[in-house]
């Protein structure tokens, strides 16, 4: 035990229900979710876990007997918490108040005045249990929704503590937000955090947002000052235990289940819904597309079959027995209209099922159709995905649901539209396996990499001292250049150099970077102008040799690839390296570290070349991938000082490249030639360019791509557009 300071987490709940049978006690450990995600740091350090056991207990020896248990034996603290107050709390505030309207359902949310000050006595006895067990250099780590004022009362009398926190669930807009009649207090009650971490992006954002119009903070780079203390605010996407899923789809016990699943549904398709019965999961709306979906498909009647397992959820509170009637409701609707002998279109489950049998359901499902109406981040779809190895399976996703920043490839939809999850289910079942396969094997190399574990890790990582941000690039307006004058240079000379750059130039930039190939009108612009006996046509540009060959190798022209590294003439039959003083081996040291960005940065992607490494945030949420950008920046220039490696920002990546490759060197190869070129162009879009336009002779045309940016470039362009105009007006057109 014991390495470092002890970490004391503290939930609403323990990871173990303790609950009072005939036979006396029973112990009932917690399976999955944050119980499992904190497993791995149990092993690293010492650890105890403060919470509600799940009893009231009103006997003395009862109450030293239960500390005992679950001190020596899971590790835990039980907190007993008063009767009077708990339900005004839980039932109360936390899910009366807090659940709905942090979930975009302001119409059902209530605010009582006692309910309010049951939630802050309860936060207080939490506090004074920590003041109990906590000592000099302990780490908090509390958690969600129910414990939301705990952070400042715990700063109140422990100035010094190092505190987490993290919401499970969303954090609503602003406006929303401040229907809440006391909504500063919440937040000056997360504010007494070091760290507050979010599923999503934009559950932090809500929140800082919420910072500036209530309490008038603003943030810098997710660092918000409140009197002598910064509290930082980051996005942590919990992930599952993805090998716990593989591994039990290999035992005989969930092999059984399959078979005998396999026995009942035939040759059918089957699509899954699994839910705790709540009215965020939209279970009734996603019947209601179900029931548009075999209206519209009739020659799917007895070939598909739903199976809806929703899990009973407070099912004392009125609220929740009438969406418990209405659902029942319309699934007898749906199986009494469509229903045939030998067919039922909807298996409507309304149980807890074990962990084999569920699993075993995820397995035999084609579809996974997980549609909340608003979700912190749903774990269903990424249990389904683990429980498909193989890649297999389709996974539709509500576009309102945390997880659908990772899991873009997923079929996203709208959980309010019928007809379009209709459609999506349609597609669903009839997509072709490899279709499935190229869509959900990244996703699951995504889940494989940040796990639940990781997910742990990486939030206690970030209490760390925090990255500074990167120095921003100051930016001018640039001055249009006449194309006529241009033309005029370019149709009296006889020796020209066109040094041409490719992305974010000659075609817009695309949210993958293989489908910005070109098309027809580019390839032929560039043949006309590389047959012209007067031209000597070069495009430089950042891709990979490979991407270069196969979609401009044949034009040609004189190709450069990663931005100088390799270089090609027509008829060369290899490419030419360009020797640096880069140490062998130096790709695997920094590979870690740009692999975390990519996994803390749903969207981003990692591009290896021969002399390079690339961080690609195109497809991420603009405001996380540039505060991600600015952040691995910082990180790498500590990494890379005093070694033969540079860093490059361009538009949307953030590229490390051996020192001396760049653009600006390789178009030396061609200005320094014995041949003497009377007219030179030079275009590019980013910083990348710049060396090249530095390099550039007086009397060049350099041109930047896009407007507003400090450039070495003498003039600019408007866009792609306004480029590709320009091509035209160069070959004649």
């Amino acid at each position: 035990m014991g390495k470092d300071p002890k970490l004391i987490v503290v939930s609403n709940r323990l990871p173990v229900e303790v609950v009072r049978t005939e036979d006396g006690l029973k112990y009932h450990p917690a399976a999955g979710g944050l119980a499992t995600s904190l497993q791995s740091v149990r092993k690293q350090r010492d650890m105890v876990w403060l919470g509600w056991p799940g009893i009231h207990v009103w006997d003395d020896k009862e109450r030293k007997e239960i500390e005992r248990r679950l001190l020596k034996e899971y590790e835990s603290v039980p907190l007993f918490l008063p009767p009077s107050d708990f339900d005004l709390y839980y039932e109360g505030f936390s899910n009366g108040t807090i659940w709905p309207l942090f979930h975009y359902f302001p119409q059902n949310a209530h605010y009582e005045a006692r309910e309010w000050s049951a939630y802050k006595a309860i936060n207080a006895v939490f506090r004074d249990k920590i003041l109990e067990i906590a000592r000099p250099g302990d780490l908090l780590w509390i958690h969600d929704y129910h414990l939301m004022m705990l952070p400042e009362l715990v700063r109140e009398a422990l100035p010094e503590a190092k505190i987490g926190f993290f919401l499970h669930i969303p954090f609503p807009s602003s406006e929303l937000f401040r229907m809440l009649p006391w909504r500063e207090e919440i937040l000056r009650g997360l504010l007494g955090s070091d760290l507050i971490g979010f599923h999503s992006h934009g559950y932090a954002r809500h929140f800082l947002s919420s910072l500036l119009r209530l309490l008038g903070l603003e943030q810098e780079f997710g660092r918000v000052i409140t009197g002598d203390r910064v509290v930082k605010v980051d996005t942590f996407p919990i992930g599952v235990d993805v090998g716990r899923f593989e591994t039990a789809m290999g035992t005989k016990a969930v092999q059984k289940e399959l078979a005998d699943l396999e026995d009942q549904t035939r040759d059918r398709k089957i699509v899954l819904t699994v839910d705790r019965l709540d009215f965020t999961k939209g279970i009734v709306e996603r019947l209601e597309s179900f029931d548009h979906f075999l209206s519209e498909n009739p020659d799917w009647h007895r070939r598909v079959t739903l199976i809806s397992l929703a899990v009973p959820s407070r099912t004392g509170v009125p609220e929740y027995q009438a969406l418990k009637k209405e659902v029942d409701e319309a699934v007898g609707r749906i199986n009494g209209r469509y229903g045939r002998p030998g067919w039922v279109p909807i298996w409507y489950m309304y149980r807890f099922l074990p962990f084999d049998r569920l699993v075993a359901l995820y397995g035999a499902a084609d579809v996974a159709l997980v549609t909340p109406l608003r979700d912190g981040m749903n774990l269903v779809a990424k249990e389904y995905l683990a429980a498909h190895p193989d890649g297999t399976g389709v996974l539709i996703l509500s576009e309102t649901a945390g997880a659908a920043e990772e899991l873009g490839e997923a079929l996203i939809v709208n959980p309010h539209d019928t007809e379009q999850i209709s459609e999506a289910l349609l597609h669903a079942l009839t997509m072709s396996e490899s279709e499935q396969m190229a869509r959900n094997l990244p996703m699951l190399a995504r889940l494989r990499r940040y796990d639940v574990v990781r997910w742990a890790e990486d939030f206690l990582g970030g209490l760390e001292p925090e990255i500074a941000p990167a120095k921003q690039q100051v930016q001018v307006r640039l001055d249009e250049a006449g194309l006529e004058l241009l033309l005029e240079a370019y149709r009296s000379t006889n020796r020209r150099l066109l040094l041409l750059d490719y992305d974010g130039t000659m075609v817009p930039f695309a949210a993958r970077p293989e489908e910005a190939a070109p098309d027809e009108e580019l390839l032929t612009l560039l043949v006309r102008l590389v047959k012209d006996k007067k031209n000597t046509v070069v495009i430089i540009s950042g891709r990979d040799l490979e991407t270069l060959q196969d979609w401009l190798g044949e034009i040609g022209a004189d190709l450069v690839a990663e931005h100088g590294a390799q270089i090609r003439r027509p008829g060369d039959t290899k490419w030419t390296r360009q020797t640096t003083e880069a140490p062998d081996g130096w790709k695997g040291e920094l590979r870690p570290l740009l692999e975390l960005y990519v996994d803390r940065t749903p969207g981003s992607m990692l591009e290896e070349k021969t002399a390079s490494m690339a961080w690609h945030y195109r497809r991420a949420e603009p405001d996380l991938g540039d505060l991600r950008a600015k952040q691995l920046m910082e990180n790498l220039e500590g990494v890379i000082a005093n070694t033969p490696l540079v860093i490059m920002q361009g538009s949307k990546v953030v590229e490390v490249k051996e020192s001396g490759i760049g653009k600006g060197r390789a178009a030396l190869r061609w200005l320094d030639s014995d041949t003497i070129y009377d007219f030179i162009l030079a275009t590019g879009d980013d910083v990348t360019d710049e060396e090249m336009f530095e390099v550039m002779p007086d009397g060049a045309w350099s041109i930047r791509i896009g407007v507003d940016r400090r450039s070495a470039a003498k003039y600019s362009l408007r866009g792609t557009s306004a480029f590709r105009s320009m091509l035209r007006s160069l070959v004649g057109d």
